[in-house]
């Protein structure tokens, strides 16, 4: 067969612009870390997210802004809507200067918390110590050292008495003479009252204890006693081993008690109530709870009763519950049950109201809901194909409430979110963010105002002050500025079809600063399929965080495809009993890129991702061998069956069946084309290391070469100069294997 000259040239012309970088320089480098955030933000990138602090009697609010030059503390009174500096800045430079007897720039005060005490006085926490600034006569003075509470006991709001614990048992004492009183006599060790469960308990040694703890609420009229029995009886430990302590020269065993999917022996939680008057001990009549599942306790305006909230192992039922402690009452306020999982449930009371607020996705979608407490009727409040992300406030005066949504208005993404009030009966819903942009909201103590922080990922946020009442903008407050990233341009955002070959799904796309469209780029995805959140990025301060990895040679995406957060509960499902699923449409919606642009080139495609994410980038190298060539899989849950109990259950179901075993990649381990590297912090008591071991086991078994780095000293989330040391090894995997060239192990971490 005899290929044309224009065929040859063409195919020469590819292969020139694919490997023709046979080198990778120290300038790409210099780039990459030129966008870290700890180089960017407040740097060379200003204001993406200003912060309000509100006065607590609402007349006010302050902030901060920042620019090249200044970081500017200000303030906005009500209702005159003044605008003027919180303080003058350069007299209390000059009093810093004297105090800590170095110089203090007025531009640059290195204040570290900032705590409003009324019009004149302000606590401020410089070098860790704290000050009371006179605003009026500019002076500062130290402030009195305050007196910590001791955290093993707790008083009445009345004062009268002090609550604690000895032997595991309940007492409380009279705050004027001491008279002591014992409330529970059951307690020992392992089952312990007034104590409660940490996720990271961590155990040294053999025998070693657990972390003391103390915890019990008072009723507002000092009555009653609300408290858990923590039950350590059945509960079984992981382990862990620290190899990190440069002084010992034999590993520190250390361990915790969590369960796994479908354990019974765990740790359980038990309410108790105490009357503090007669001492008698209440316990409600529910099924034992495990810590994963444990029943939430709140109390009611209404004195000697609470309100009590549970749900089903495998989070397909839940239940509200009012219990009068006078009459041992237990009453069923609502129940939901589901066919999958109930993810996202929330509640509020509006009991002046007798009312209770809360968010379901039982009818397809997340929508608001009120219920009658005392006629167990139900109402929807708000109603449609959108989904309600959170209730922000229930203002019972006026009968209102506001809420997120995103969604609703037609024609926008689905992931950008709006603020809105309706009225107690439904009507009357007013939209009062209408910029087409995601809008990050929060509302001043007394209902008026709310701060806006609107953007995109690709326009730069403006932050005003706004009125509830109608939206109307009061002030502009600041605006972000990336002004100084010399060609730089924002992500692009971009849509796919998903597996249904009908649902729009979104994704974003960086490219280096030197893009050039006649080159072909190598892909790198990252990825977190959740599915309790989603990835997309919907405002300015995400725009930057993947453009280091561009900047070494790639174009770079996130997907979010079905069975992520945020949309219909059909799209929500699609991950139910199928996490290892998710990836599908990813691979969809890259190819679909490359089919649209001439320089996505998905003959080589890379991903990585952290926790539940690095599960993904593992799983997707086992389940798309021939997509996906390179990964890199940190602290990852590679085996549900191995992980807290939580997670997979809510996700994966329970009781633990066939698909946690389908959808392992440790049972996949024999599918191993590509290049990949698992990592994993030796000390992580939030995904335990032994998944990791385990899948590396199996490559050995399987004979699959494969790469592996324990950090011994890191927990969960990598630090400081261990997080330097990943973010290299990371960068320099994919432009080895990915882009096909020598990486450089020298790099230099400042800024140039």
């Amino acid at each position: 067969m005899k290929l044309s000259t224009s065929i040859i040239f063409s195919n020469l012309l590819i292969a020139v612009n694919v490997f023709g970088q046979d080198a990778i320089t120290a300038d790409e480098y210099d780039r990459a870390v030129g966008f870290l955030s700890e180089n960017l933000i407040n740097k060379k990138v200003f204001n993406v997210s200003i912060e309000p602090n509100w006065f607590p009697d609402s007349s006010g609010v302050w902030y901060v802004t920042h620019s090249l030059d200044n970081k500017t503390y200000r303030k906005i009174t009500f209702p005159d809507m003044n605008v003027s500096d919180f303080f003058n800045h350069d007299k209390l430079a000059t009093i810093l200067t004297d105090s800590l007897d170095e110089e203090i720039k007025a531009n640059d005060l290195p204040l570290s918390a900032i705590e409003y005490r009324n019009p004149t006085e302000l606590l401020l926490t410089v070098r860790d110590k704290k000050y009371v600034f006179n605003t009026d006569k500019n002076t500062l003075e130290k402030s009195s050292p305050e007196d910590k509470p001791n955290e093993n006991e707790k008083t009445s709001p009345d004062g009268k008495w002090i609550a604690y614990t000895k032997d595991y048992n309940l007492f409380i004492k009279t705050a004027d003479s001491g008279v002591v009183k014992q409330l529970s006599k059951d307690g020992k060790k392992g089952y312990e009252y007034a104590s409660w469960y940490g996720w990271a308990d961590i155990i040294e040694g053999e025998n070693g204890e657990r972390p003391r703890h103390f915890g019990v609420d008072w009723s507002k009229d000092s009555n009653w006693i609300s408290a858990n029995i923590c039950d350590l009886q059945s509960a079984q430990k992981m382990y862990l081993l620290d190899w990190s302590v440069d002084s010992l020269f034999r590993p520190r065993l250390l361990s915790y008690y969590r369960g796994s999917p479908g354990d019974t022996a765990m740790v359980y939680l038990e309410p108790v109530f105490f009357n503090v008057q007669t001492g008698k001990e209440i316990k409600v009549d529910l099924p034992k709870s495990t810590y994963i599942n444990s029943i939430g306790v709140r109390w009611s305006e209404t004195p000697g009763k609470v309100f009590l909230d549970r749900s089903t192992r495998g989070y397909q039922n839940i239940s509200i519950y009012s219990f009068d402690l006078r009459t041992e009452e237990l009453q069923t306020l609502y129940s939901e049950s589901s066919v999958t999982n109930i993810d996202n449930f929330t509640h509020e009371f509006a009991e002046k109201s007798g009312y209770m607020f809360f968010l379901s996705e039982k009818s397809g979608w997340r929508q608001l809901y009120r219920l009658d407490l005392n006629t167990k009727k139900e109402k929807s409040i708000t109603n449609g194909s959108f989904y309600v992300n959170s209730i922000e406030m229930i203002d019972e005066e006026n009968r209102k409430i506001y809420f997120l949504a995103s969604g609703r208005e037609e024609g926008r993404n689905p992931y950008y979110q709006h603020l809105y009030s309706i009225s107690f009966n439904g009507k009357d819903m007013k939209l009062l963010t209408p910029e087409d942009m995601h809008h990050q909201v929060t509302i001043s103590p007394d209902g008026q105002y709310f701060v806006d922080n609107l953007s995109t990922v690709n326009i730069p946020t403006s932050t005003i002050l706004r009125s509830t009442k109608n939206g109307e903008i009061f002030v502009e407050i600041g605006h972000a500025d990336a002004s100084l990233l010399s060609g730089w341009t924002p992500p692009e955002i971009f849509t796919a079809t998903a597996r249904d070959n009908t649902t729009t799904i979104y994704g974003a796309l960086w490219k280096p600063t030197n893009f050039d469209s006649t080159n072909h780029y190598p892909v790198i995805e990252l990825s977190y399929t959740g599915p309790h959140t989603q990835l997309f990025p919907k405002t300015f301060s995400r725009a930057f965080y993947l453009q280091s990895f561009a900047e070494l040679g790639f174009v770079v995406v996130v997907i979010d495809g079905l069975g992520s957060s945020g949309r219909s509960k059909q799209f929500h499902n699609y991950s139910y009993k199928n996490l290892g699923g998710n990836l599908e449409d990813h691979v969809r919606a890259i190819k679909q890129l490359g089919r649209k642009y001439t320089w996505v080139d998905t003959t080589r495609v890379g991903i990585f991702g952290h926790s539940a994410g690095g599960y993904d980038a593992a799983h997707a190298l086992l389940a798309y061998p021939d997509f996906y060539k390179v990964a890199v899989a940190s602290s990852a849950d590679h085996d549900h069956r191995m992980e807290k109990a939580w997670w997979p259950e809510m996700y994966m179901g329970w009781p633990v069946d066939s698909a946690y075993y389908m959808q392992s990649n440790i049972t996949m381990a024999g599918n191993l084309k590509g290049k990949l590297l698992i990592t994993h912090g030796g000390i992580d008591e939030n995904v335990n290391p032994s998944a990791t071991f385990k899948l590396a086991e199996a490559f050995i078994k399987a004979d699959k070469e494969f790469d592996m780095l324990i950090l011994p000293s890191q927990r969960h989330g990598y630090q400081d100069d261990h997080l330097k040391y990943f973010t290299k090894i990371r960068w320099n995997y994919f432009v080895r294997h990915l882009r096909g060239v020598d990486p450089i192990w020298n790099i230099n971490w400042e800024d140039q």
